[in-house]
């Protein structure tokens, strides 16, 4: 149904100056979709008010509602040409007027929860990048095609928004930052299990796919069956929560959730590892943590001074942070660098010791190369429970008998053995079990062979190594212009 508005925006937005990446396509038509949402959102909620014969408050003034600036209309509903904005007039207006009001609700809201809070937060992260007015009164066109009133266009929408976002994810190196596969994201949660009630967490939110498939897997009927109004709630309101560094990610995360159908996303736009680890209370813990912390970053000094195990790895920091943040029976999937399961280092030794003693390491999924398009790393999956300490660990090798990549990613169909094997913890050619006594004391590594199947040898595609040669000759380049100044 809005397939070809969202072909035509990025289209438009190809001819654009100021958008040259995926990144740029995602962040511009984001703004744009947000404001139309909102109009959708207050025109709902002024409806509903009049059939109980009561004023509805907006959130915006008039003149920079939607209607009013973006597409005008005449009495038969057509767009006002006369009054609609274009070229200059309409990008100055869009980048004088209604960023610096909408920015200003971060001011103004009375609390970090509302809605109106998350508007001056967004609004205060991204910059209009649309430097033709021309172009930008295109895009608005098409943008105001898109219907966000019924669950059958929301659905339809966030379809199409996931899309986007793995487009994103594909185009780039980091593109792991911003995409896990989906098919990954559900096998995790149904070996988790949320249910509802329970708090469902994500410090390193990114697009928040974690939280958007939770979402979609606890209001499930077949898993569930029909919930209460209250039960909705529940999942609306005081289930899903995420914590987002980045400015483009954050915004994404919230047009994520609110086109999933969490109107009010709890998603706090601030640096996770920030926070130190004695100063997390009872009251802040959660029962579930879903997670693809950022691997290879390098913290400062600062930063590592918040916990015990200090490293400049991200992704040991936000291991950390999530022993710490469950609850005493709370579950955790959480992906990582495979590694972790070997490294000598004193804080990977520190960090599997830690993980071992304090929490039950149920089982590792050992992801393929490939898994992460882009990425360029081999990757596993830790489940975990926290309160009693390790006496085995449960290991699937995940073989989709194929070399992954952009034109064969992962799929669902992929990890159903995986999925059903687990319940048991049953041992097959891809999995088998180890006793943690038999763990060297020293290490504690957990790099351990499949004894039941033959190694499966990784190839690379032809793109892949491709891509390590230009990087080594880029960096080779930078060597060589050094020992140049220098002579």
């Amino acid at each position: 149904m809005f397939e070809q508005a969202f072909k035509n925006i990025d289209d438009v937005l190809w001819k654009e100056a100021g958008c040259t990446t995926e990144l740029d396509y995602t962040e511009q038509t984001s703004w744009l979709l947000f404001l139309k949402y909102l109009d959708g959102l207050e025109l709902d909620r002024a409806d509903a008010a009049a059939i109980e014969d009561k004023k509805y408050s907006f959130i915006l003034d008039k003149p920079y509602r939607w209607e009013t600036w973006a597409v005008p209309k005449d009495k038969d509903g057509k767009l006002d040409h006369n009054a609609a904005l274009t070229g200059d007039d309409l990008r100055d207006f869009v980048n004088q007027k209604l960023f610096p009001y909408l920015h200003g609700f971060k001011q103004r809201a009375a609390d970090s929860n509302t809605i109106e809070y998350k508007i001056g937060e967004i609004f205060g992260e991204i910059k209009n990048k649309i430097q033709s007015g021309y172009n930008l009164r295109e895009i608005i066109d098409h943008i105001d095609e898109l219907r966000f009133r019924s669950q059958t266009e929301k659905h339809e929408l966030s379809h199409l928004y996931e899309a986007k976002i793995r487009n994103m994810g594909n185009a780039g190196r980091n593109g792991g930052e911003y995409y896990t596969p989906r098919p990954l994201i559900r096998a995790m949660i149904q070996v988790v299990k949320p249910t509802i009630g329970e708090k469902v967490y994500d410090g390193a939110v990114g697009s928040a796919g974690f939280l958007c498939e939770a979402f979609d897997y606890m209001k499930n009927k077949k898993i569930h069956g029909d919930l209460t109004t209250a039960q909705m709630k529940t999942l609306h309101e005081r289930t899903f929560y995420g914590k987002e560094k980045k400015s483009l990610a954050y915004v994404i995360a919230i047009m994520n959730m609110i086109l999933h159908g969490i109107e009010t996303p709890n998603i706090i736009h601030t640096n996770t590892l920030t926070e130190n680890l004695a100063d997390i209370q009872e009251k802040d813990r959660v029962d579930v943590i879903l997670a693809n912390p950022p691997f290879g970053g390098k913290e400062r000094n600062e930063i590592q001074q918040n916990f015990p195990i200090r490293t400049g790895e991200t992704a040991y920091l936000f291991l950390q942070h999530f022993i710490k943040m469950l609850k005493p029976g709370g579950r955790a999937g959480v992906v990582i660098k495979n590694t972790f399961l070997s490294n000598t280092d004193n804080a990977s030794v520190s960090l599997r010791k830690l993980l071992l003693e304090s929490c039950n390491l149920h089982t590792i999924l050992d992801c393929p190369g490939g898994t992460f398009l882009g990425a360029g790393v081999k990757t596993v999956v830790l489940f975990f429970e926290k309160g009693a300490p390790t006496r085995k660990v449960w290991y699937y090798q995940l073989d989709p008998g194929r070399n992954m990549g952009k034109t064969n990613p992962l799929n669902d169909d992929d990890l159903i053995e995986f999925v059903k094997l687990q319940k048991g913890c049953k041992d097959s050619p891809k999995s088998w079990t180890l006793d943690v006594k038999t763990l060297d004391s020293a290490t504690f590594d957990l790099s351990v062979k499949n004894p039941n199947g033959e190694e499966v040898a990784t190839h690379r595609t032809p793109q892949e190594i491709i891509d390590e040669i230009a990087a080594l000759d880029a960096e080779s380049a930078k060597v060589l212009e050094t020992v140049r100044r220098l002579l």
